[in-house]
């Protein structure tokens, strides 16, 4: 069970603060009160400083079904996350409307640690999970939009923070299933000195239900983690170790599948996959007024791809190597006081937030078989980033509260390619501001209206190069930093017994959208866009033994700034989410949970000529405990569903097409019905 502290249950601290690193066990008893942390049964009146904002508690976790380790972030209502290839890669991810590729606009962070990777070599803001075990997930802390100055890069759509538990129940688990699926799980907790110290493993293997490809994902995680209560606050040391290797069944044209080339689960290049590897060690400290922490993260990838086949090169083929080779050093210093100014209660958080990315290399090689025939370009980039915020709350009345924030990033990048007229240096600074007012107008009711500015950057190479290493032209260099806008308007309900239901209409502009280019494998900057849109989210609580929740989310995004040979919808855009979840805990030792997540049809080029089908899954589960033995059971995918995970049009050429090649819608279907069995033991 953990604890937030009383003094920390404010609007602004709630606002500016992860709960990720605020929740701890008790620093003592005559230190502060503390309250329980329920998760979506968390009464946020009077706390939260929008309506689109929340807390996912570690049990809501446990009680569904996941496919993905990745799929965490569903939680947060209206995000989807799905796959395009491999299972050891990112996952794909999409919220407000935006396609965000493998994290370009959603900002997470685990531990105080960033997950982005910027200047990356598979993506900008590339954010893989698979390093995260979700049974020592403490709680997620989760904002939507660009309205609270702790949050910077990436965060224009919004904020995910992970927290990590101090201590956890000693469990053991094994879980087999269909498709060579096997996952061995050891975790738990003692008393180490004055503290506590944490020890987690994982060890994943899968086959996949891939016709000629066998994903042979051969995943490893390590967690130990040391707490303990230091002077007036708790000191926690964290080092996480994580490896992966994997092949991949990328996404695959239909008129492959039409021809009778391969089937629906086949694929046209059998030696693609990857390596993946994440190593950190972080510190963090923190009291009622002082909160630091540090960290050091080394993380690798190499990553085979085709995704045009024979288009670029007629003979050898299309695929190509991406490396990325890094260490990342940071961390993140904050202060809160609070005080009285005539009638009005005043809070302040202030902080400085430090960045430093040392890349030896982010490189992109043309190969075949794995083997590398000839390099598009590699580079060296150090990167390094410092951010000052600040937010104040002023608490007008019982009813009134507002709240203003500013934030100033200044980015540094040096570029040394291996073509010299693509190196050199570039820097940029970015102002944002933040506010929001809130209401509440009745006991159980809560009104809010929220608006900021937000940005996410570049990948540094764009910014430094000025010739295409592939065709010699030359090119404009892209700005580093690129600003976006956006503001909310929200209600939220909470009745205390049942029912947790929050409404939210938002606006955002940004301007310069990064785009999917399918034949590159990555993404690029293109042209401003809008997006607005309306969510709604309600969990209701029959009795203690039934809930239900629903999610829906709908949103209109277009390109603000015309082109003259391109529509003005955007690619990739989801303008439909919706998620249905329904959970029985007996009085007998034993629940069942279903969940049923559906997203509509998402235009794949600017004119909305070709779009995708709909997605619809619905995953099931059953837990039984008998003393401290546990059997569960998912069943995942249960209608078996053949929809696509991921949809794309481009052009790709087979071996006997025209040189230019066919366009064509790529797919990655979604994975087939599957059974999946955990026997789980409790020391």
């Amino acid at each position: 069970m953990k604890y937030l502290p009383v003094s920390w249950l404010s609007l602004m601290l709630l606002s500016l603060a992860p709960l990720s690193q605020v929740i701890a066990d008790p620093l003592s008893a005559h230190m502060m009160e503390q309250i329980t942390i329920k998760g979506r049964q968390t009464d946020l009146l009077g706390l939260a400083s929008s309506a689109s904002e929340g807390v996912i508690g570690n049990s809501e976790i446990a009680d569904r079904p996941l496919l993905r380790t990745g799929e965490v972030l569903e939680f947060i209502p209206g995000m989807v996350v799905t796959q395009h290839s491999g299972s050891g890669k990112a996952n794909q991810y999409f919220l407000r409307g935006f396609n965000l590729d493998h994290g370009t606009d959603f900002a997470t962070y685990v531990d105080g640690m960033p997950v982005n990777m910027r200047s990356h070599g598979h993506g900008q803001g590339y954010t893989d999970l698979n390093f995260i075990m979700p049974e020592v997930i403490a709680q997620i802390d989760y904002q939507k939009g660009a309205y609270h100055a702790n949050s910077g890069d990436f965060s224009s759509a919004g904020t995910a923070r992970f927290g990590i538990q101090n201590r956890t129940s000693k469990t053991a688990a094994l879980t087999l299933g269909q498709h060579g699926y096997s996952r061995l799980l050891g975790k738990g907790s003692s008393a180490a000195g004055k503290g506590n110290m944490l020890l987690a493993a994982e060890l994943q293997q899968y086959t996949g239900p891939w016709t000629d490809v066998d994903e042979n994902v051969d995943k490893v995680n390590l967690l130990a983690r040391y707490s303990q209560n230091v002077g007036a606050g708790q000191l926690a040391l964290t080092m996480m170790a994580y490896d992966n290797s994997w092949n991949s069944a990328d996404q695959i044209p239909q008129r492959a599948v039409v021809q009778g080339l391969i089937d629906s689960f086949g694929s046209l290049d059998t030696d693609l996959g990857g390596n993946s590897s994440r190593y950190s060690l972080s510190a963090s400290w923190y009291s009622d007024a002082w909160q630091w922490n540090a960290y050091a993260i080394q993380a690798k990838m190499d990553l085979w791809s085709n995704f045009t086949y024979f288009l670029n090169d007629p003979v050898n083929g299309d695929q190509f190597e991406q490396v990325d080779d890094r260490w990342i050093y940071g961390g993140e210093l904050s202060h809160h006081w609070h005080h009285q100014v005539g009638e009005f209660a005043v809070e302040h958080v202030a902080g400085i937030q430090l960045r430093y990315d040392d890349i030896a290399e982010v490189g992109l090689y043309n190969t075949a078989k794995r083997q590398r025939l000839s390099s598009v370009r590699s580079d060296a980039v150090e990167q390094g980033s410092v951010a000052l915020f600040s937010q104040t709350t002023l608490q007008l009345n019982s009813d009134w509260s507002a709240h203003l924030g500013i934030r100033y990033d200044y980015v540094d990048a040096d570029v040394a390619s291996d073509l010299a007229l693509n190196g050199g240096s570039v820097s940029d600074g970015i102002a944002s501001l933040k506010t929001g007012l809130s209401y509440q107008f009745a006991a159980n009711w809560q009104a809010y209206i929220n608006a900021g500015q937000g940005f996410h950057s570049n990948d540094a190479r764009g910014a430094t190069t000025t010739v295409d290493p592939v065709s010699g032209d030359s090119v404009a260099p892209v700005n580093l930093l690129v600003r976006s806008n956006g503001a909310e308007l929200g209600l939220r309900f909470f009745d205390y017994s049942a029912l947790n239901a929050s409404v939210a209409l938002w606006y955002l502009e940004m301007d310069s959208e990064l785009l999917y280019v399918g034949d590159a494998g990555t993404n690029e900057p293109s042209r401003a866009s809008r997006r607005f849109g309306v969510e709604v989210a309600a969990y209701y609580w029959f009795n203690s033994n039934w809930s239900i929740d629903a999610e829906l989310a709908l949103t209109r995004s277009r390109f603000s700034q015309n082109s003259p040979e391109e529509g003005n919808y955007v690619d990739g855009a989801l303008p439909v989410v919706a998620s249905l979840g329904v959970i029985y805990k007996a009085d007998s030792p034993w629940q069942l949970s279903l969940r049923l997540r559906h997203f509509g049809k998402r235009t794949l080029d600017s004119y909305n000529r070709q779009r995708s089908g709909t997605s619809t899954v619905l995953n099931g589960g059953y837990q039984y405990q008998w003393q401290n033995w546990q059997l569960g059971f998912e069943l995942l995918n249960l209608l078996d569903s053949n929809d696509s995970d991921i949809d794309y049009f481009y052009a790709s050429r087979l071996t006997d097409e025209p040189a230019e090649g066919l366009e064509d819608r790529h797919s990655h279907p979604m994975e087939p019905r599957s059974a999946r069995l955990t026997i789980r033991y409790q020391f």
